[in-house]
């Protein structure tokens, strides 16, 4: 009987790749290596940019001939300019470019406008220097500025004169605008100080009012100003002190004060106001 005898066989250990020394080679490009070992493609070393000089950057300049005269000299004086005045400005400015403002007119003023239109484009045009026309079909009054205008504020000026006469004033009181520079104008509504509805809303403008107007006058006499009721709205004319004093008065009418209180604080303003201007 014959036994055969098997040795176990042992599997042979795979070998394991050095993974870190692959990663730390460098692939390689073919044809750059080698070129890179024989210094170059033919065999000499690649030269480098040659670095840019200053003088090189200075004459890349392009500098204006006309822009270079101007410039003063090295050994020279600054160039002196004489003082530009206002009106020389201003013209200049015309010439380039004129600034036109556009002021609708209500349909209830249109009747009025042309009716005043003589007294209204003559302290615009005269005054200012400013260039007017009615707009029939847009229902607006447009003022632009001219070579002929005078102050740097004309144009608002202008603006504010006919935003005036659209509010309701009087020519004679709208000019005022155009002459002096401490005048503004003021707008608010009855609801802005109280929301009154019906009849509380019509006492309230009866109050400001008066019997025949007589305490709307007052109130202008005593704040000089000059005062439009047209419905809920209401249109100051004045200075701002005198703005705020005619304002307090009609606020106080519209929450119920009674007439006679809103006299007596009316004379305390104007006593005040006499005294400061002695």
């Amino acid at each position: 009987m014959v036994v055969a005898s098997v040795s176990a066989v042992r599997p042979t250990a795979t070998k394991r790749k050095n993974r870190r020394k692959e990663s730390r080679k460098a692939p390689r490009v073919a044809g750059v290596d080698e070129d890179m070992a024989a210094g170059g493609p033919s065999g000499s070393a690649a030269p480098l940019p040659d670095a840019v000089s200053p003088a090189d950057e200075d004459d890349a300049l392009m500098i204006d001939d006309a822009a270079a005269a101007a410039l003063p000299s090295a050994g020279g004086a600054a160039p002196s300019f004489p003082p530009l005045s206002p009106r020389a400005a201003l013209a200049a400015g015309a010439a380039a470019k004129s600034e036109t403002r556009r002021i609708p007119v209500p349909p209830h003023r249109m009747t009025p406008l042309k009716k005043e239109w003589v007294g209204l484009f003559g302290p615009l045009t005269e005054l200012l220097g400013l260039q007017v026309r009615m707009n029939v079909a847009r229902r607006c009054v447009e003022v632009r500025t001219s070579r002929h205008t005078k102050e740097v504020g004309a144009l608002q000026k202008g603006a504010d004169f006919v935003k005036a006469f659209t509010l309701g004033f009087d020519v004679n009181d709208a000019i005022a605008l155009l002459r002096m520079d401490d005048l503004y104008l003021d707008s608010f509504e009855v609801k802005d100080v109280k929301t009154l509805h019906g009849d509380h809303l019509s006492r309230a403008i009866g109050r400001i009012a008066g019997q025949d107007g007589k305490t709307k006058f007052t109130i202008e006499n005593a704040s000089r100003t000059r005062i439009i009721l047209a419905d809920t709205k209401i249109h100051i004319l004045g200075s701002f002190q005198n703005i705020k004093i005619a304002r307090d008065a009609i606020v106080s009418l519209i929450l119920g004060s009674p007439p006679g209180k809103v006299y007596a604080g009316l004379r305390t303003v104007a006593s005040r106001m006499r005294q400061r201007a002695i």
